[in-house]
């Protein structure tokens, strides 16, 4: 899969392509649908356009961390979908401030040369959200590309949507949120350096930062992991952490990883991490010792949810 991070400049290789567009946080079983319908609109190569930051970022710096996926995490997702050209555009003020006429004749036509797009049926762009679905229809016969409107997916009533699985993973209903991404939920990312108490108590751990993302309950999780880089590559089960360590006084959120049958170093590699199921609140126990006890009991009880995953 190829990336580009601009509109203009590309190679001419880039052009031409049928795309989905969208934000795709999370790439939920609703935005591959939109991926899907963009793969059969068209013979040509299959893309996406998303934006970086997300829009709400830019909107609302201040906003609290709500993402489910880091870029990478996206791009590795989609890439998985069978995307061929993944337009990571920077979502900035001059492609703010552009109309939806101008988005459509500066990006679309002249910087990409597409031949389709397909959107979920609620998608609104431009500037103040002034475009929809009917307003692109409009430009694309304006301009020669054809457009896509996509159904909303959703099952008993409830369209699948980031927010609604957002809800799902801060109350720890990890298979709810498998049902609406179609896939298990993951946090991505490098292996960074911790305080190497779990390796003291016999317990090695991965540490992952959760900086900008939406944090799930707190708690112990059963997870499956993917080492992505390095000489160690493989997929494997393990029992994770998901918290602000209360025992020791931090308050930074990160995530734990303790891989079952695995030793070997991960500093500086890059992880996928997939949140099986919720098994318990995050807690302070009285001693370490307790804690040891604590630990040997929730990888025990996340080898047997994972035995039947």
């Amino acid at each position: 899969m190829q990336i580009h991070r601009d509109w203009t400049g590309l190679p001419a290789s880039s052009h031409g392509a049928t795309i989905a567009m969208g934000n795709f946080d999370g790439v939920h079983l609703g935005h591959r649908a939109v991926i899907e319908a963009a793969a059969r609109a068209a013979d040509a190569p299959l893309g996406v356009l998303t934006f970086e930051p997300h829009p709400r970022e830019f909107f609302v710096p201040d906003a609290a961390p709500f993402r489910l996926m880091n870029a990478e995490a996206r791009a590795n997702r989609l890439a998985r979908l069978g995307v061929e050209q993944l337009y990571e555009l920077p979502f900035n003020a001059v492609l703010a401030g552009l109309s939806p006429e101008g988005f459509a004749r500066e990006v679309l036509v002249e910087g990409l040369g597409i031949r389709h797009v397909t959107v979920g049926a609620d998608f609104c762009f431009g500037k103040d959200r002034a475009g929809n679905a009917q307003t692109l229809k409009d430009l694309g016969t304006e301009l020669g590309f054809g457009v896509t409107a996509v159904p909303l997916v959703g099952t008993g009533g409830q369209d699948y949507s980031s927010t609604a699985i957002r809800k799902a993973l801060t109350e720890g209903r990890t298979r709810d949120a498998e049902r609406m991404l179609g896939h298990w939920h993951r946090i991505e990312g490098e292996v960074v350096h911790g305080d190497k108490r779990g390796r003291d108590f016999g317990w090695p751990t991965a540490n992952m930062r959760m900086e900008g993302l939406h944090l799930p309950r707190l708690g112990v999780y059963a997870v499956l992991v993917d080492v992505l880089t390095g000489p160690d590559r493989l997929s494997c089960q393990g029992v994770a952490s998901l918290g602000v360590r209360p025992m020791f006084g931090r308050n930074a959120p990160n995530l734990e990883v303790h891989l079952f049958d695995f030793d070997g170093d991960l500093y500086g590699q890059h992880l996928s991490v997939a949140l099986v199921e919720f098994l318990r609140d995050e807690a302070k126990f009285e001693s370490v010792e307790i804690l040891i006890d604590q630990i040997a009991d929730d990888a025990k009880q996340a080898r047997a949810v994972l035995a039947g995953a």
